[in-house]
C-alpha cells in the first residue's frame, strides 16, 4: 500500500497557528525546556526558520551554499543534518524571539507556497530516507515536510502548554505518515509469509494500520488473516516515541502488546525522522 497522503492544504494552517502561538508568548516561555532534549522553545523555533530557509534556497533556488561532501550511509547523512541543525541554532541564539517571529511569518507561507508549485506524481528532490525509499515522489517528501512542520510545532506547544494542533485534521495526516515507516523497521524481522501485526494508535487522529509479510513487509488497508500480533500504543504519545524524543522505557506505560510480544514490540523501535 503505498496509497499518497494529501498533506498540502494543511500547511497555511499549521503556518498561521504557529505565528498566533509564537506571538502569544512570554519573555519565560521562550525560554523553558523541550522535549527536545537540549532545544529550549526559541531553539525549536529557530530550527524552524531553518528547515523553511533550507526549502526555499535549495529546493526553490537550487543553492546549496553548505554541501554534505561525500555521503556513503545513514551515518553520514545524520551526522551532516545534525551539524547543520546545531549551527544554526547557536547561531539563532544572537536573534530575538520578535525577530525570529517576524522571518517565520514571511518565510514559513513562502515554503508552503514553493511546496505546493511541486507535482505530487514527479520524483523528489530528497528520498524519504527513513522510510527505507532510494527515490520518493513529492507527495511523500510534501508529507515529509509536514511532519516536520508539526512534530516541532508540537513540541513548543506542549513545552508551554498550549494544545491546539492534536486534531483530526492535522494529528491523523502526521502519524498516516510516519507509519510508512513501518516495512522499513521490519526489514531484519523474520516471520512466515502471510504474517499480519496490526498497530493501533489510539484517542484524536489515531487509527489502525496493517503490516503483512510477503516476499517484503507491505503495508495493507486490511488483512485477510488474523493479526499474530497487535500492538496498541496511546495516541497523545505515539508523536514522541516516533520522532525519537522518547524511546521504549518512557512509553512503556502507554504500550501494550497482545499475541508475539516480540514481533509486536519491533515497531516500539519505529523512527520516522532522520535522527
Amino acid at each position: 500500500m503505498n496509497t499518497p497522503i494529501e498533506t498540502i492544504h494543511l500547511f497555511p494552517v499549521l503556518d498561521q497557528k504557529l505565528i498566533e502561538l509564537l506571538r502569544s508568548l512570554t519573555p519565560e516561555e521562550w525560554n523553558l525546556p523541550t522535549v527536545a532534549r537540549l532545544w529550549t522553545v526559541k531553539d525549536v523555533a529557530a530550527h524552524l526558520l531553518d528547515t523553511h530557509l533550507r526549502t526555499l534556497s535549495i529546493a526553490r533556488d537550487g543553492y546549496m551554499g553548505d554541501p554534505p561532501g561525500d555521503i556513503r550511509s545513514d551515518k553520514d547523512l545524520i551526522g551532516y543534518l545534525n551539524r547543520l541543525n546545531a549551527d544554526w541554532v547557536s547561531a539563532s541564539k544572537r536573534i530575538s524571539p520578535a525577530v525570529l517571529t517576524d522571518l517565520l511569518a514571511v518565510n514559513c507561507p513562502a515554503a508552503s507556497a514553493y511546496m505546493a508549485t511541486l507535482d505530487p506524481s514527479e520524483k523528489a528532490i530528497f528520498s524519504v530516507g527513513w522510510a527505507g525509499e532510494e527515490v520518493s515522489y513529492n507527495w511523500f517528501h510534501i508529507a515529509r515536510e509536514y511532519t516536520e512542520k508539526w512534530h516541532h510545532q508540537q513540541q513548543i506547544r506542549e513545552a508551554v502548554n498550549k494544545p491546539g494542533i492534536m486534531t483530526q485534521e492535522l494529528y491523523h495526516p502526521f502519524l498516516d505518515t510516519f507509519m510508512r515507516a513501518l516495512p522499513f523497521t521490519y526489514r531484519h524481522t523474520g516471520a512466515p509469509l502471510g504474517t499480519v501485526i496490526q498497530v493501533t494508535l489510539t484517542g484524536i487522529g489515531g487509527g489502525h494500520w496493517y503490516l503483512v509479510k510477503n516476499a517484503q513487509w507491505e503495508l495493507i488497508a486490511q488483512p485477510t488473516d488474523t493479526p499474530a500480533a497487535h500492538t496498541t500504543i496511546d495516541g497523545n504519545v505515539a508523536w514522541k516515541l516516533f520522532s525519537k524524543s522518547w524511546r521504549r522505557k518512557e512509553v512503556a506505560a502507554y504500550v501494550s502488546v497482545t499475541g508475539d510480544q516480540q514481533l509486536g514490540e519491533v515497531v516500539l523501535d519505529m523512527v520516522s525522522v532522520m535522527a
